[in-house]
Parts: structure tokens; sequence; C-alpha cells
């Protein structure tokens, strides 16, 4: 009356325990699917050690850690510039960390002088953060694109053609008396 869903015989029953182990393994071992977005690890980080010492500009395209001694421009995506390491030239990265000394311009949206740290310099920020043991010795100036060059922002104040546009403009522009005026005591003199 009653069939049995069971197999008949050992072989069907092998060949049944065999697929099912060939499918979990299959799971198992299939790679995951890579990722979309690329991941930062410490391995990538570009990194100029404590015994090295470059004169010249450099340029990463990714992260960069310096715990050498820079002499020029140093350009990354990001920048931690960590104890003993010295840079003196211009920095410019979008987040910059400082735990050595940089002696020059950092230019960075987010800029971090940590415990220890000492920058001597302008620094150009979209945010900047100073920690309580750490040297500035320097200017900065908030701007909106600190890393852009072509706004050729500068620590200066504001240039002539700014002064000229200025609300300000005829307290700020040197006053100079004509050429043709002639102070001597005869002109002074009232005329009889």
């Amino acid at each position: 009356m009653f069939k049995s869903k069971a197999p008949k015989n050992d072989t069907e029953v092998a060949l049944n325990v065999a697929e099912v182990v060939r499918s979990e393994v299959a799971q198992i071992v299939e790679p995951p699917a890579p990722r979309a977005e690329p991941t930062t690890h410490a391995g990538t980080r570009s990194c100029i050690g404590s015994g090295m010492s470059i004169v010249g500009n450099i340029e990463c395209n990714g992260p960069a850690q310096v715990f050498g001694r820079i002499k020029g421009e140093l350009r990354a995506s990001d920048l931690l510039i960590g104890d003993g390491a010295q840079i003196e030239g211009g920095v410019i990265a979008q987040d910059v960390t400082v735990c050595g000394r940089v002696k020059g311009t950092v230019r960075g949206v987010h800029v971090k002088l940590q415990n220890g740290g000492a920058m001597e310099g302008d620094i150009f920020h979209r945010s900047l953060s100073i920690e309580e043991n750490a040297q500035f010795e320097g200017s900065s100036r908030r701007v909106e694109n600190p890393t852009d060059l072509s706004s050729n922002v500068d620590a200066k104040g504001p240039q002539k053609e700014d002064m000229q546009s200025s609300a300000l403009a005829p307290y700020l522009q040197r006053v100079e008396a004509p050429a043709s005026t002639d102070w001597s005591k005869s002109a002074a003199e009232p005329k009889h």
C-alpha cells in the first residue's frame, strides 16, 4: 500500500550522497565575488622609511606614510608624516596628519597636527585640528579647495585686484600727492 521513497539499493544511496557533498563543496570552494569598490590595506600604502632621505619631488597616486627625510614637494591622496619624519617643502594631500616635522606649505582638506608634531609654515585647509602638545608657527587659512593650485591662494592677504574691488579700497590704497603740486614757501604765502 505504501510506497517508500527510500533508495532501492546502496549504489543509489552513494550517488545521492556524492551529489549532495559535491554541491556543498562547490559552495565552499567557490571564490567570493570581487568587491565593487577598492579597499585600502596597510600593504597598499607607499612608505618612506626612517633610514631614507630623498631630495626631489614625490607624487603618489594613493596613500603614503613618511618616516624619513624629504626635501621637496610631496603629493599623495592621504598622507601620514610619522614620528621622526622631517619634510622641508610643500605638502599636498586630501588628509594630512603631522606627527613629525614639516617646514613649508601644507595644503589639505583635513589637516591634523598631532601630539609631538611640529609645523613651520602656512596651512591651507578646509578643517584644521591642533592637539595640545603640537607646535605650529605660521599662518592658517580656511579655503574651499585647498588642494586646487589653480585657485592660487596666497596667505599674504588680499591681492591688488581684490583691494581695488573692496569697499575698503580708498583706505587701502596709498595716497600720493600729484607731482605738479609745488609746496614751496612762496606758493604757501598769500599774495597781496
